[in-house]
């Protein structure tokens, strides 16, 4: 284990990022962007541990940051909005996210991220530029196992921004093996405002919307092919979704 990956586990190392991170990142969610928070309620009687956070993803950064606002906003007793940024002196740390170990290597800010939480973890699905439908990689999925064990965990299942991509079937094993509390939330303008890997504008003003919604009722007895259809099913990724999306879109283009 390096460095940052033991730092990474102290709580005071993880809020002084939480507050650098948040200072610089609060004015472009909250001043040359806007944002519209709904459904906060469900995170206020969470447990500690053993909740697993599934969403879409637009961003490789924007999405988590955002995340890390809202949770520490809540955990100030703020419903469905961030307010001024004091909550930043008392961050909620207690949350983990899964990233790919090829992004989190980009760059300082990524290491930076690091510290922050990201659980990385390898690309099974991906070999010599082909995609794979390989099995979990053993230490990976130690890694989140671990971390749903004392915290909670955020995970997007797609593994990539593209809009209603296939869910990977890994998130639907740690659903069936765990049974963690599952909240779906639904995300989007990100990819509107911020360059795909969300530190930099590319269109001010956008409204940013993030709607968490009831955590999931689900059968773990169920196949994981079934869980993972449910899973995307609730933030709204599935083919049931992507269909209704290209209705909407016929029907702006007749208008």
């Amino acid at each position: 284990m390096n460095l940052a990956e033991r730092l990474k586990h102290i709580r005071i190392v993880r809020s002084i990022v939480y507050g650098i991170v948040g200072v610089v990142t609060y004015p472009g969610l909250t001043i040359f962007n806007k944002i519209h928070i709904e459904g906060t309620e469900h995170l206020k009687k969470l447990p500690r541990n053993n909740v697993l956070i599934v969403s879409n993803h637009q961003t490789y950064f924007a999405d988590v940051i955002t995340f890390m606002h809202i949770f520490c906003a809540v955990k100030w007793r703020k419903e469905n909005r961030l307010g001024l940024p004091y909550y930043l002196l008392n961050p909620f740390t207690n949350v983990y996210f899964v990233a790919a170990e090829e992004t989190m290597k980009g760059s300082w800010i990524s290491r930076l991220f690091i510290l922050a939480g990201a659980l990385t973890v390898k690309r099974t699905w991906r070999a010599e530029g082909t995609e794979t439908r390989r099995g979990l990689d053993a230490s990976d999925t130690r890694k989140i196992t671990k971390a749903l064990s004392n915290s909670w965990v955020i995970t997007f299942p797609q593994g990539t921004t593209k809009p209603f991509a296939p869910g990977r079937k890994g998130t639907a094993y740690i659903i069936k093996n765990h049974q963690p509390i599952v909240v779906p939330v639904v995300i989007n303008g990100f990819w509107r405002a911020f360059t795909k890997k969300g530190l930099q504008f590319k269109k001010k003003g956008s409204l940013l919307s993030i709607r968490f919604k009831e955590p999931m009722v689900i059968d773990y007895t169920l196949p994981v092919e079934v869980i993972l259809e449910q899973v995307m099913d609730a933030i709204e990724q599935s083919k049931k979704y992507m269909l209704k999306g290209k209705h909407h879109l016929m029907n702006a283009m007749d208008k």
